[in-house]
């Protein structure tokens, strides 16, 4: 007992170092009112380069000091709860298409960059702060971001950390090459080991996983006494703290900290629902993007906060709509004469209500075009279409399926889901992600 109060002790006079150091920025907006006390804070990870950084560190960090970007590539909100029970970590997808205040739609870690170009870093904070709120509902009481230099100095001062992957992996673009099962990570390699999503299966919803594990075995590491007692760690990781994050001048962590009275080491994790990665096309670009199931994501947020007259979620998935509850065209933009019509008489002898074929200009790939709030229906049909993509056209009324030069056939029947690209779209209609997971150190990732 009494090295737990000389700890406590310890942490607040440290604590002034912390406040010292740290950049403040004026980050926050109205939001919507909350009788409870939870606490909201809104967590921001970019690729910026700190000033002064070395050219040592940059190295270190696998890049050079070319400003790096504002981009927000992690974008997480940690919901404390009021009644001392174990935090959750909600993380959004970087590349999810939502409404930017003032400019439109847009990928969400655009939303600080935008903000920034008028108004600077608070600017930028305030803006994707509005994003957020408009998407949850929920106040966002505190932010913080840190940059790349930022996250390598703390895993750095906290020493090696221990993970485990399902399936040995090996990026060159980030740079991590780890073997399955259980590796202690330097601080480099966890910084790769965060980054990574090429090569896996799931793209950017993959890392989001990988994030939300990493940081939860960091908290705990943070909360152990093996730190809190430890004053040299205590001191390198405020150090490493204060000397590249920005906050709101309001966040005060020891408050925090006393806040979460229950806490057991364990930090629940959750995505926000989302209805599969599409591409796009923006501006006559195809853009891939990951598309948000908005009307799940309240009733999702309900369930995490403990709002009792919200339908609590679950994972089941929303039942696949039937062949007989879609209508769709054809038209065939490859080489093949008669493509439309042979594929028109397949989809139709599978169920579909199917329209006249047609032609059009070439396209190289095939495509399942879907208006808004169609995706679980264009999910469908890709699957008889395998090698597909589907495709988000803003203002369209009908699913089209467009036959490009890749030689994609209809089948009779459904396949597996077949959407392109380093991201494979999540069963649309469903509310992925919509139960919390909670990580243990014997929790092993893809």
């Amino acid at each position: 007992m009494v090295m737990l109060l000389i700890a406590v002790g310890y942490v607040a006079f440290n604590y002034q170092t912390l406040a010292s150091g740290i950049t403040h920025v004026n980050a926050l907006v109205p939001g919507a009112s909350t009788d409870n006390k939870d606490e909201n804070i809104l967590l921001v990870g970019d690729d910026h380069r700190p000033a002064g950084a070395s050219a040592a560190e940059l190295a270190e960090l696998g890049t050079t000091q070319d400003g790096g970007s504002d981009q927000t590539d992690t974008i997480m909100l940690l919901h404390i709860p009021a009644n001392g029970k174990n935090p959750t970590l909600i993380s959004f997808p970087r590349d999810s298409w939502v409404d930017v205040p003032g400019v439109g739609m847009r990928k969400l870690n655009a939303a600080f960059e935008l903000g920034a170009s008028k108004g600077g870093d608070a600017g930028g904070a305030q803006m994707l702060v509005r994003v957020i709120q408009n998407m949850t509902g929920l106040t966002v009481n505190h932010f913080v971001r840190i940059s790349l230099l930022g996250f390598y100095n703390v895993v750095n001062a906290l020493g090696p950390v221990t993970v485990c992957l399902k399936e040995p992996v090996n990026d060159p673009y980030s740079g991590i090459d780890l073997p399955a099962g259980y590796s202690k990570l330097t601080a480099k390699q966890a910084l790769a080991f965060v980054r990574q999503r090429h090569g896996l299966a799931a793209g950017d919803l993959a890392r989001e996983a990988r994030q939300q594990y990493f940081l939860s075995i960091e908290a705990k590491n943070i909360l152990t006494a093996g730190t809190l007692l430890d004053p040299v760690k205590l001191h390198n990781v405020i150090t490493a703290v204060s000397s590249s994050i920005q906050t709101d001048p309001g966040l005060n962590l020891i408050s925090l900290a006393a806040q979460v009275k229950g806490f057991d080491g364990h930090i629940a994790s959750a995505t926000i629902p989302v209805q599969g990665t599409p591409t796009i096309e923006v501006g006559g670009t195809p853009v891939s993007i990951v598309e948000v199931n908005t009307a799940a994501t309240r009733a999702f947020i309900a369930g995490i906060i403990g709002t009792e007259s919200a339908p609590t979620p679950t994972a089941t998935a929303t039942p696949q709509p039937q062949p007989s509850t879609i209508s769709l065209d054809v038209v065939n933009a490859g080489h093949v004469n008669g493509a439309a019509s042979l594929a028109t008489s397949i989809l139709a002898k599978a169920g579909f209500v199917t329209g006249t074929p047609s032609n059009a200009i070439a396209q190289a790939t095939t495509t399942v075009n879907y208006p808004t709030g169609d995706a679980a229906q264009a999910a469908v049909v890709a699957r008889y279409l395998p090698g597909s993509t589907p495709k988000l056209v803003a203002g369209s009324t009908r699913i089209q399926v467009v036959l490009g030069t890749d030689g994609v056939v209809a089948k009779a029947t459904a396949g597996a889901s077949s959407t392109s690209g380093s991201a494979p779209a999540a069963t649309p209609g469903a509310a992925t992600s919509t139960t919390t997971t909670t990580y243990t150190p014997q929790s092993c990732v893809s």
